[in-house]
């Protein structure tokens, strides 16, 4: 493996690891409890797997993940691919790293006021700017810097937990009781990763293409073993920082994740602890941003026409109001969104591997994405709270709903309905 594939598989990492990365495992660790590695191996298939499968996918395109989704229409391409980049960007992604770095960094030191969250995030996206304006150089920043300084960080607090911590887990929470590997699986899309990956894979593709590599095949090769590297770290981090949140349930109740590693700091290292999580969270969160500041810049200069420095200005100052609004405000919008966007994902990044084996046939798209959007409109709209007992009692009919996965089947059927209808190959020309 070459200096190259390792520089950006670190890059890629950092990249990946970001807000959702650090609060979740935690919080799966504390209420998995002595189902921990069951559920951690579910989180790890849709948090680490797919998101890797998401970046190669997008290697076998010439473009990015918009070509992908014009294989069910051009116009789903567009309105798709538009809706994933700002569900990662301006609207979700980068105002929640922004909050939950100023949250586990700032707010254990500070009151935590609306005003120190205007001066924390006004610092926060200056640098973010000051680095997304050049993405040519953002390979080296973050893949030789800020990466290594970010895995030394994580390192000394999961060796902190193994060598200090010695609580035993609790049963599992009533929600990992009965099925805890699925319900890992339905909590790895609160990473985001997986449509990240989307956004991230033309950052990688273009990476490696500025290294002077451009056959398809050397690109697709180049692309898995930096997300193998990438895959690795995830995995060893997820894997650690949730078993640390397993040995956390009896020091009392937390009231998220990243309380549940403030905690565990404070309890290893005291007021060390907290500064080093402090670190570890501002520059997870600051990497994350950075690259979701670039990706949004290149796809929204490539769509529009619009110079990437007023695409990445515009990114940037948005981003940076609706942080300004909180993170509780965030999440609660966020989470209903990627309910919906997530399993059309999922089945996308799927197809895009199976495209050789149906011939590539547009039915084929056509089908398995609409009833895997129709039944995840439901579950979206039913986060949101809205009640539609009508259609909730038809949908329990469906396998595998009770565990959140009730597109599986209908995506199964759409694309096996569209494979049988699909228009013939056209005959060779004799010309």
């Amino acid at each position: 493996m070459n200096k190259d594939s390792i520089i950006i598989g670190f890059m890629l990492f950092a990249l990946f690891f970001g807000a959702g990365n650090l609060i979740y495992p935690p919080t799966l660790g504390i209420e998995s409890g002595t189902s921990f590695w069951s559920a951690i191996a579910g989180f790890v298939i849709t948090g680490v797997g797919l998101p890797v499968l998401a970046v190669a996918a997008v290697s076998f395109v010439k473009n990015d993940a918009r070509e992908l989704a014009d294989r069910v229409h051009p116009l789903f391409g567009l309105v798709f691919t538009s809706v994933v980049y700002l569900a990662i960007g301006p609207f979700f992604g980068i105002p929640r790293a922004a909050t939950v770095a100023f949250e586990m960094s700032m707010e254990p030191f500070t009151s935590g006021s609306a005003l120190i969250l205007f001066l924390f995030t006004t610092i926060f996206f200056v640098l973010v700017y000051a680095v997304s304006r050049n993405p040519s150089k953002m390979v080296g920043r973050i893949g030789q810097f800020l990466t290594p300084l970010l895995v030394l960080t994580i390192i000394i607090l999961c060796v902190g937990g193994f060598l200090l911590l010695n609580s035993v887990p609790e049963a599992p929470g009533q929600k990992y009781m009965q099925s805890p590997f699925f319900t890992g699986f339905v909590e790895g899309y609160l990473t985001m990763d997986a449509i990240a990956a989307l956004a991230f894979g033309i950052i990688v593709v273009g990476a490696f293409k500025d290294r002077g590599i451009s056959s398809s095949k050397g690109l697709v090769k180049s692309t898995l073993k930096a997300g193998m590297i990438a895959g690795v770290g995830l995995i060893t981090v997820y894997t650690s920082i949730g078993w640390i949140g397993s040995r956390m349930a009896s020091e009392g109740s937390f009231s998220n994740g990243g309380a549940i590693l403030s905690g565990a700091a404070d309890l290893m290292f005291g007021t060390f602890g907290a500064l080093l999580l402090g670190v570890i969270v501002a520059l997870a969160c600051f990497t994350t941003s950075v690259g979701l500041v670039v990706a949004c810049g290149q796809f929204f200069h490539k769509l529009s026409g619009v110079s990437y420095q007023w695409i990445i200005t515009l990114v940037t100052f948005a981003s940076y109001l609706i942080a300004n609004q909180g993170l509780n405000t965030i999440i609660s919008v966020s989470v209903p969104v990627l309910t919906f966007i997530y399993p059309i994902a999922i089945v996308l990044i799927i197809l895009t591997f199976l495209h050789k084996s149906f011939g590539g046939a547009q039915a084929v798209y056509r089908g398995a994405i609409l009833l895997t959007a129709v039944t995840a409109l439901y579950d979206g709209l039913a986060a949101f709270g809205l009640k539609m007992p009508a259609i909730t009692s038809i949908m329990e009919y469906l396998p595998f709903f009770s565990l959140g996965l009730g597109w599986v089947v209908p995506a199964i059927v759409g694309g096996l309905t569209g494979y049988l209808f699909k228009k013939p190959a056209a005959p060779p020309s004799n010309a």
